[in-house]
């Protein structure tokens, strides 16, 4: 089969069976996309006519234009589990990317906004808010549940009203793979959700605003750009940090939360990680933290 067949049959695949976004199908797709391009440079124009060294020769190319291990990992993993399905589909006999070794991901540490900084961050939400601006109660509003319960920004723009329950103080959330799962929220998220909804929201709202929390300036729901601009000019401002983006706040509950002792399996179900791997990074920020903390303090350090 040539590769344009294929992509359109395995984007097919993504979509329907396996419930990817569109967001994750793009990347998959651009990720092969390159791939192709690559071996066809090769003279290779269909996939049963790959081997080992067309994927080795990809990877080598990758490295050698400077690009981040973890792009060239994640791309050589996108080509083994493309080929794996191509050989369940019986487009190829076997799979020639099983002994591809692309290099180990850089181990970086996710940045993190300090306990001082958080203070200052919401003390000037709150100041801003107080003068009524719908625009400020829904951004302190944003930021409050971002940090408050660890979602990611996808999760937070695709709230409804009849997700949220006030009295028991949690959100249910669709996450990765849209598997739900219910998320509990503090106090401060609470008032300043409540704020919104009371004094903001119908500021903004219009006919099609539907039943989403949070809304654009047109009444329609807000998207994740308008929601991480607004993040980032906030941590921005504070001018001490190298935090960015509403990642950062996801980043920073979770380490807040493993620091003040939570359990380790009741973060990753907050997270909504399907991976205990994936949450147990955090658990490298708060050991880094403790360890520069001896090194500091300690007389025998």
């Amino acid at each position: 089969m040539d590769f344009d067949g294929a992509l359109d049959r395995y984007r097919l695949y993504l979509t329907a069976e396996r419930n990817r976004s569109t967001h994750t199908v793009r990347a998959y797709l651009s990720d092969l996309e390159l791939l192709f391009a690559f071996v066809q440079g090769q003279g290779i124009h269909r996939l049963d006519k790959l081997e080992l060294r067309h994927f080795r020769a990809w990877l080598g190319a990758l490295d050698a234009s400077g690009l981040a291990r973890s792009t060239i990992a994640r791309r050589a993993a996108t080509a083994r589990t493309f080929m794996e399905w191509a050989v369940r589909e019986e487009m190829v006999v076997a799979n020639p990317s099983l002994r591809l070794r692309a290099p180990k991901r850089d181990k970086t540490l996710p940045q993190v906004v300090s306990g001082g900084q958080l203070d200052t961050l919401f003390a000037s939400l709150a100041e801003a808010a107080a003068e009524g601006d719908a625009g400020a109660l829904q951004l302190r509003a944003m930021v409050e549940i971002l940090y408050g319960t660890g979602v990611r920004v996808g999760e937070l723009v695709g709230l409804d009203i009849d997700d949220l329950d006030a009295e028991r103080r949690t959100l249910r959330v669709l996450g990765k793979g849209n598997k739900e799962r219910t998320v509990p929220f503090g106090v401060p998220a609470a008032h300043a959700l409540d704020d919104w909804l009371r004094r903001g929201r119908p500021t903004f709202r219009t006919p099609a605003s539907g039943a989403a929390v949070f809304l654009g300036r047109r009444g329609g729901r807000i998207d994740q750009r308008t929601v991480r601009a607004g993040v980032q000019k906030i941590l921005a401002g504070l001018g001490d940090t190298a935090a960015s983006g509403p990642h950062a706040l996801r980043h920073s509950a979770a380490t807040h939360l493993l620091d003040g002792g939570a359990d380790l399996r009741a973060v990753q179900e907050i997270l909504g990680h399907s991976s205990l791997a994936t949450t147990q990074l955090y658990t490298h920020v708060s050991v880094d933290r403790l360890r520069r903390s001896y090194e500091q303090a300690h007389p025998r350090a």
